[in-house]
């Protein structure tokens, strides 16, 4: 009797002990999943696996910058790397018209604001020409800005304001996996520029946000959203999207999938706030740009 009692008690203590470990056990498990979940892959605003594609004529396979003119969803500005040209068209339009501004050459972005129309050649040089002069089918009056900027290679360009905003690619005396430096220039009605300032994105901040302990960032463009006041960088070099405030302080950072994005050149949003991406083609693979509805 007596040992039927002991053996009771040790197999219900026994029992206890377990389901008490079990409880533990899966209570430490919920708190390690809680602190290792991963971070939002994309922005709140928009779904990045999920985009319209706009394929692009042969004439756009190395389509780079893309801008539109006050936001106008209607029609929409590009250039590509080898050729002296800017295109225009309506998204989703088979018929894209292209006028020649200058000589070959490696450009890499555009902007359009104040009727003017400016390139970015990757040296740093613009070049600005009337607007309408681009809709009439000729362009005549074009001016060139050398050592504008200082040496080094830009691929990023934009237009706000009345100001323009470049971003360094690769410069000289610029340490980039600290901070990444742009320009901010002054164009006049007439089309003629100046600079008025500089800004710097932490790259630092970029690494942690991403998870790395070093980055060395490349920005590719830049555009700010109309509808948030946000800037948008994007990265083709990094696979990233990276989203400032208005001071150009970090907020975000989105890696970006390669089978989508296949080689991210140019980004652009229009007045209702839809993000464009604009994507450089292969042998297999024509131009495209993305459209990611605001939501």
């Amino acid at each position: 009797m007596k040992t039927a009692a002991i053996i009771s008690i040790l197999v219900i203590g026994i029992i206890g002990s377990s389901c008490s470990q079990g409880k533990k056990k899966k209570g430490h498990n919920k708190d390690k999943n809680s602190k290792e979940a991963p971070a939002a892959s994309t922005p709140a605003a928009y779904d990045l696996s999920n985009p319209v594609k706009y394929n692009m004529p042969a004439d756009l396979l190395e389509i780079s910058g893309i801008a539109f003119n006050n936001g106008d969803a209607g029609t929409i500005y590009a250039e590509q790397d080898e050729d002296g040209k800017i295109f225009y068209f309506r998204p989703g339009d088979s018929k894209v018209n292209q006028v020649t501004f200058g000589k070959p050459g490696d450009y890499e972005d555009v902007a359009v604001i104040n009727n003017q129309t400016v390139i970015l050649r990757s040296d740093g040089s613009l070049f600005s020409f009337p607007l309408k002069e681009v809709k009439a089918g000729q362009v005549n009056t074009v001016k060139e800005f050398k050592k504008m900027l200082p040496p080094g290679e830009y691929e990023g360009l934009h237009a706000d304001g009345g100001k323009l905003y470049a971003l360094c690619k690769q410069c000289a005396g610029t340490d980039h996996n600290k901070e990444d430096k742009g320009y901010i220039l002054n164009l006049a009605a007439d089309g003629n520029i100046n600079q008025s300032g500089t800004f710097t994105i932490d790259v630092e901040k970029i690494a942690a946000l991403t998870g790395k302990t070093k980055l060395k960032f490349h920005p590719s463009a830049l555009a700010k959203n109309p509808v948030t006041k946000q800037w948008y960088v994007l990265s083709s070099v990094n696979k990233l999207i990276v989203v400032l405030d208005e001071q150009w302080n970090v907020l975000e950072a989105y890696p970006i999938s390669s089978k989508i994005f296949l080689q991210p050149e140019g980004i652009a949003f229009d007045k209702q706030g839809n993000l464009y991406v604009s994507n450089e083609g292969d042998k297999a693979n024509a131009g495209n740009i993305l459209l990611f509805k605001y939501k």
